[in-house]
């Protein structure tokens, strides 16, 4: 009995110092976050693509009139606390001008500032770390082209305890998995090529997979809705053979719906839904419409 005590205090010893080095020092748990090919060329057509369909400027750009683009300062409720999206804009000061393409891959593929220090995962990195490298190297070229906005985003504090950012090392370490790094640029079509969008720059889990207490989705109901989505509302599941989500509509249905906001009833989409198809989906070309139908429909309930 001593021996197993002793073992147990060893363990836990162990583990609360993987929880720290996790928490104060990630660079040495969390490391590559994509090489860059010697030959590689960003295409910038290709990241102002991905910059409308993932949804960058409906999340970085302020509601109301007068908004300045990317300058942040949209308000996300999260049932931790209310978050402030940042100003993601070229600008040295108040945005990621000073940011190099290394900074920008270990944001998106690992949520880690600069600094070394931790993103809360209301900016959709677990869904970004999905990414291929050229896709967010392009992504990354078509952002710096863009005009610099000089107001810094307006902070909002989380309450005690989840302000203090340490403590999502420990949530990484039980609930983030980074992705595969790709380097080079995803041309495939059909199921695999609608998975990526879904799963990656569409990052449509965030909204469309409930969560357990601590944050994480529920693997086990993904992309089947959640009764608490954002704002504390319902958002419908959308696997493609169940009742309760996408299961009696065809393919043009989907098709439809993400590229025009029209439900196979008549009615529109509404909501933020109604946002996101708007100034994302919308812009999806025909047949990265008709992939992520496929892929929807092949999920199982």
């Amino acid at each position: 009995m001593r021996w197993l005590f002793r073992l147990a205090l060893a363990l836990g010893v162990l583990a609360a110092l993987v929880f720290v080095v996790a928490g104060f020092f990630p660079g040495l748990i969390w490391r590559d976050s994509g090489v860059v090919p010697a030959d590689f060329t960003a295409d910038v057509e290709r990241g102002a693509y991905l910059f409308r369909v993932g949804g960058c400027k409906t999340c970085h750009t302020a509601p109301g009139k007068g908004a300045k683009p990317l300058g942040g300062g949209r308000v996300l409720q999260t049932p931790f606390g209310a978050l402030s999206a940042p100003n993601i804009s070229p600008d040295m000061k108040a945005g990621i001008g000073a940011w190099s393409e290394q900074d920008f891959l270990r944001a998106m593929r690992l949520g880690l500032s600069p600094a070394g220090e931790h993103y809360y995962p209301a900016f959709p990195y677990p869904s970004y770390t999905n990414m291929s490298t050229g896709d967010l190297l392009d992504l990354w070229a078509y952002l710096r082209a863009l005009a610099p906005v000089a107001i810094p985003a307006k902070r909002v504090s989380m309450p005690f305890p989840f302000n203090i950012r340490a403590l999502l090392g420990g949530w990484k370490l039980l609930f983030f998995l980074p992705g595969k790094i790709v380097a080079g640029r995803d041309e495939s079509r059909g199921v695999a090529r609608g998975a990526y969008l879904v799963n990656g720059p569409g990052h449509c889990a965030e909204c469309h997979t409930g969560r357990n207490f601590l944050g994480s989705w529920q693997q086990e109901n993904w992309l089947g809705g959640t009764s608490r989505g954002p704002g504390g509302k319902p958002v419908p599941g959308i696997t493609g053979r169940s009742k309760n989500g996408l299961g009696e509509w065809g393919h043009e249905d989907i098709i439809f719906a993400i590229k025009y906001g029209m439900l196979p009833d008549g009615d529109v989409v509404g909501g933020s839904m109604g946002l996101v198809v708007e100034q994302n989906l919308a812009e999806l070309s025909d047949a990265d419409a008709r992939a992520i139908a496929d892929y929807l429909k092949s999920l199982r309930p």
